[in-house]
């Protein structure tokens, strides 16, 4: 079997077929590890800006998304039964409706106060309840009854228009 030859001036060439076409020359290693490293620093790069920028561009996003939304109705959420809750989304933040034993309705955020965890309602205490720290809101007014909370849930408007339940800021 005869060696193959390599030649520096044609590589790929040795074996003698020549077809007369052009081969395009192979990158030296500097050029690939230039290359190579350029992509490599790219790659870093956006992944260190990306989250820079989004984390500077988020509030101005989040301000603009919650100014435009100032009413939210949900239709069937007439139909919950009494000492119930429905967690629905309001503008970007989600918010809960509650149905009191007495007929009465009240929506407020449904965000802690203390570290953001979305909270929940407790139908055997009537209470809504933020299950990361242990922190308890009153289920009518939003205020902070016990734990880390410092401050009170955010209290909506509730009306019943036409057979539905209509959100609207305060």
């Amino acid at each position: 079997m005869p060696e193959k030859i390599l030649s520096r001036d044609h590589p790929g060439s040795g074996d003698g077929s020549s077809d007369g076409s052009e081969s395009l020359a192979p990158m030296d290693r500097r050029v690939f590890l230039k290359v190579a490293a350029s992509g490599v620093g790219a790659c870093y790069a956006a992944a260190i800006g990306y989250p820079i920028y989004r984390y500077l561009a988020s509030p101005v996003e989040t301000a603009s998304e919650v100014a435009a939304v100032n009413q939210v109705t949900l239709p069937d959420a007439i139909k919950m039964p009494v000492n119930t809750a429905l967690i629905f989304k309001f503008g970007v933040k989600p918010a809960i409706l509650i149905h009191h034993p007495d007929n009465t309705w009240t929506a407020l955020t449904a965000v802690c106060t203390h570290l953001g965890c979305t909270v929940g309602y407790e139908p055997s205490r009537q209470v809504i309840f933020c299950p990361c720290h242990g922190g308890t809101y009153n289920a009518t007014t939003g205020a902070n009854i016990s734990g880390p909370p410092p401050k009170p849930l955010t209290e909506f408007k509730v009306a019943t228009t036409n057979g539905q339940i209509v959100v609207t800021r305060s």
